[in-house]
């Protein structure tokens, strides 16, 4: 993070119960010195606040807030859209793949409240449902990324939902698969319904009225019914049709497409897959974020990206602009799934202990 010009002042107080968190316009607040760091910004401004006398910095503004290698988040961002796996980019700094991931989690983290902070409450054009198949851990323990995806290609939002090993098995790999369920547990047959239940109700508010595209899977319909308070028009496509820009399903076809071509955790038959599904949670944060205010429509046009389309900014976003201001979970509504998702409580059978995201110290 550049130096904080000498014109910057803190927009708010970031402590979550203070009175003036909320309050819209000019606070009270007063310098309190500086301490200087190893990296850059080297000399960092202190300040106090007036009202409940907690101290913070120009840091506690930024993404890189207690970072000891902030130049790593604007590399890390370009190499987790471009098909790098997380041995490979620490090997390429000369880092430990675990400091690799702790910042990946971080970047994710920031995306997924970015792109909540600015998706449409209300989308104004039809919708496109879609499961994108991958796994978790070993191809025993698959899950479906569920992607709502406009007609302008805006991603609008995603969730996951556990699935339990399908296809054609030898008799070893159907013993394997009952010899891991009986010790770890069955995914829920209705996951899938579940799911997207909640992904639809996140994303399309009650009282408010939907077109949706999807193909001819048998639990969306379920889903749809659960919604009784939503107007939605279901439409479904065959999934054997050509998938062609047009077929009705093309901009979820096309994000599937990009997002396994990007990410090397969901390549077919690779080593670098997701140990866990939080992890791949946070990686696709990442690339929704990328693919919504960062890529063109068209590679070939080389137009606007989609939230540009839809007017909800007013040009490309670069990395740094993205990763200019800290994201703070407590001032975007997070709720039900998407709260777990940004603690990272979204478990992974196979492990008897997940690691969860608990500040205790930094606001």
């Amino acid at each position: 993070m550049p130096r904080a010009p000498r014109s910057w002042q803190p927009p708010f107080c970031p402590n979550p119960t203070c009175d003036s968190h909320a309050l819209p316009g000019p606070w009270r607040f007063k310098k309190k010195g500086f301490y200087t760091r190893l990296r850059g910004p080297r000399k960092v401004q202190r300040y106090n606040c007036r009202s409940c006398d907690r101290n913070f910095s120009t840091q506690t503004f930024s993404p890189t807030y207690w970072l000891k290698r902030p130049d790593l988040q604007k590399p890390l961002f370009w190499r987790l859209i471009s098909c790098s796996g997380l041995r490979q980019i620490a090997r390429e700094f000369g880092l430990s793949h675990s400091t690799v991931q702790r910042q990946t989690e971080r970047l994710g983290r920031h995306c997924l409240l970015f792109h909540e902070a600015l998706r449409p409450r209300v989308p104004a054009e039809p919708l496109v449902l879609d499961g994108f198949r991958t796994f978790e851990h070993s191809q025993y323990w698959p899950f479906d990324l569920n992607l709502l995806v406009g007609r302008s290609f805006y991603v609008y939002g995603f969730n996951a939902a556990e699935l339990r090993r399908s296809g054609t098995m030898r008799p070893a790999q159907q013993d394997k698969r009952e010899r891991l369920e009986a010790e770890h547990g069955r995914p829920h047959p209705r996951a899938t319904r579940r799911a997207v239940t909640e992904l639809v109700s996140r994303i399309i508010p009650a009282g408010a009225e939907a077109v949706i595209d999807s193909d001819e899977h048998t639990a969306y319909p379920e889903a749809f019914a659960q919604l009784r308070d939503r107007r939605i028009t279901h439409r479904t496509t065959s999934s054997k049709e050509s998938r062609t820009p047009r077929n009705p399903l093309f901009p979820a076809n096309l994000s599937d497409l990009l997002l396994r071509h990007g990410s090397a955790n969901h390549k077919r038959e690779t080593i670098a897959f997701s140990k866990r599904r939080q992890g791949a949670l946070y990686r696709a944060a990442i690339w929704v974020v990328w693919r919504n205010y960062m890529k063109s429509r068209s590679e070939n046009r080389r137009d606007d990206p989609p939230a540009v389309f839809l007017g909800l900014t007013p040009k490309r976003l670069s990395v740094r602009e993205i990763l200019r201001d800290r994201c703070f979970p407590w001032r975007v509504e997070l709720q039900g799934w998407l709260a777990d998702c940004y603690a990272a409580r979204i478990p992974t059978r196979r492990l008897a202990r997940c690691r969860t995201h608990e500040l205790r110290y930094a606001f």
